[in-house]
């Protein structure tokens, strides 16, 4: 949802993506119940997997909304697309490279059917030292405020959303907000900055350490809310605030949305420890129970910790992209992790780009590159089209040690399972066997496209996953 969209969409249009998240009312029956919780009715030998739910678009009746209602719908939308992280940073912090040329970049970005771009820090503020942050000024190695005007209108015309990081000691190692003593100027400071950036056309700003400021300043923090969430006198559509926090805690991070009143929190729910799908389990389900689904993010990686392909084996990569866009919520990804960019020197590695003219490795490399793009882009797509992807209920089904099975539900549409395997030596073995699952289901997506063919009919009652696979299987709505 761009800066014209939000403000200017007519009431009809929200009301026809409003209609497409509610239920079916009107005839038929309702949707077949889920599985109960717990896994008692999938079996999960040796290794595990994750299950996952894809749609088809389908023409339906639908109820419409109130002027409440549609301007609630405005923000979900934009909340329940995905973002990328730090777009100006993957060519090393200059917006000058991410600007030429900056159209065929969005356009790459538009097929990953990416809804929002995460831009920055690019103001200037040297290391630990408040007294020099300039908010309203692009550092020199960055760029400069025309060449940023060029990347929000490339952005726009693409319907992408841009949130400006406006992190203040970004570069330091005192802390995001410096030190206490300096916290409170700081953050007047920030104020009038925000105003500048939201009229210069940004959608949203992003702030890490958002409890820091919350609790030392509830006021000004308060302030800062209301200059994003209700807009300014120029701009007053409703900005997106993206709060970040380095807790890896699922109880202390759905308290935190609720203490701070950020729209999306990105955390290390997912990112810290090894990759336990039986951590993963009770982490998503705690962050279900308790939060709105509008509201669920959910990232591996970022700014601080680094690229997906760095912090998971190779082996792994698809394996997380897939199950990223398949959980309850909004999904965001760092640069790069669409063709598994690793961190090198630092952790903003050069952006490889498919339609440069220089050789970006091996040719090896580049098709390895062009496919995890490929299932990438066959994944977001699916999810953009899926009203159970979007909106759906979340069960979960099963988890084990290296195994993690959920269901999306969403009415009256088809149902899908994601089944995944942790495992990288055994093969994970599973039967399903619930009423109200059928005894096959047809493969719509599979990290292994030999083993398990997209459109092959598999047997829920014998389901073998290779180490390290996963697969989206589609479960029709049978009325």
């Amino acid at each position: 949802v761009n800066k014209d969209t939000v403000a200017d969409v007519s009431e009809a249009d929200l009301d026809q993506e409003e209609q497409e998240k509610q239920p079916m009312t009107a005839g038929g029956e309702g949707p077949v119940e889920a599985p109960p919780e717990g896994g008692e009715e999938v079996e999960a030998e040796k290794n595990g997997s994750v299950k996952l739910k894809i749609l088809d678009e389908a023409e339906e009746t639908f109820t419409g909304l109130n002027k409440e209602e549609l301007l609630r719908v405005v923000l979900n939308l934009m909340l329940l697309t995905f973002f990328f992280l730090g777009m100006c940073a993957e060519i090393e912090g200059k917006i000058n490279a991410l600007q030429t040329p900056s159209l065929q970049k969005m356009d790459s970005l538009s097929q990953l059917k990416v809804k929002g771009l995460v831009v920055g820090p690019i103001h200037v503020a040297p290391p630990d030292e408040a007294m020099s942050l300039r908010f309203e000024e692009i550092s020199d190695d960055a760029g400069y405020l025309d060449q940023f005007r060029g990347v929000l209108q490339a952005a726009h015309s693409k319907d992408i959303s841009v949130v400006l990081d406006l992190t203040p000691n970004y570069r330091g190692s005192s802390g995001p907000w410096f030190s206490s003593n300096s916290m409170t100027n700081v953050a007047e400071r920030l104020k009038s900055a925000l105003v500048f950036w939201l009229n210069e056309g940004v959608d949203g700003v992003q702030l890490s350490g958002v409890e820091q400021l919350a609790n030392a300043a509830p006021s000004l923090w308060a302030d800062i809310r209301a200059i994003i969430q209700n807009g300014t006198d120029m701009d007053p559509k409703r900005g997106l605030l993206l709060g970040v926090t380095e807790s890896s805690s699922a109880e202390y991070v759905s308290a935190l949305l609720s203490s701070t009143g950020v729209d999306l929190l990105i955390s290390n729910v997912l990112t810290s420890g090894d990759p336990e799908p039986s951590r993963y389990a009770d982490t998503i389900q705690t962050l279900y129970s308790n939060v709105s689904q509008e509201r669920l993010t959910w990232n591996l990686g970022g700014r601080v910790e680094g690229h997906l392909a760095s912090l998971v084996t190779q082996a792994h990569v698809r394996l997380y992209q897939l199950l990223l866009m398949t959980l309850p919520g909004t999904p965001v990804f760092n640069y790069g992790d669409e063709i598994g960019l690793m961190d090198g020197d630092s952790k903003f590695p050069k952006m490889l780009w498919d339609f440069e003219e220089e050789l970006n490795g091996t040719l090896q490399d580049q098709k390895e590159r062009l496919s995890l793009r490929n299932f990438f882009c066959s994944v977001s797509e699916l999810r953009a089209k899926t009203r159970s992807l979007l909106y759906g209920d979340f069960s979960l089904l099963s988890n084990s040690s290296s195994s993690l099975v959920y269901l999306r539900v969403w009415d009256q549409n088809d149902r899908y399972l994601a089944v995944f395997n942790w495992g990288t030596e055994e093969e994970a073995a599973l039967r399903m066997n619930h009423a109200a699952l059928p005894p096959h289901a047809t493969v719509a997506l599979s990290t292994n496209g030999s083993a398990l063919p997209e459109g092959s009919s598999v047997d829920l009652m014998s389901l073998r996953l290779g180490p390290g696979q996963a697969a989206l299987l589609k479960l029709p709505y049978s009325g």
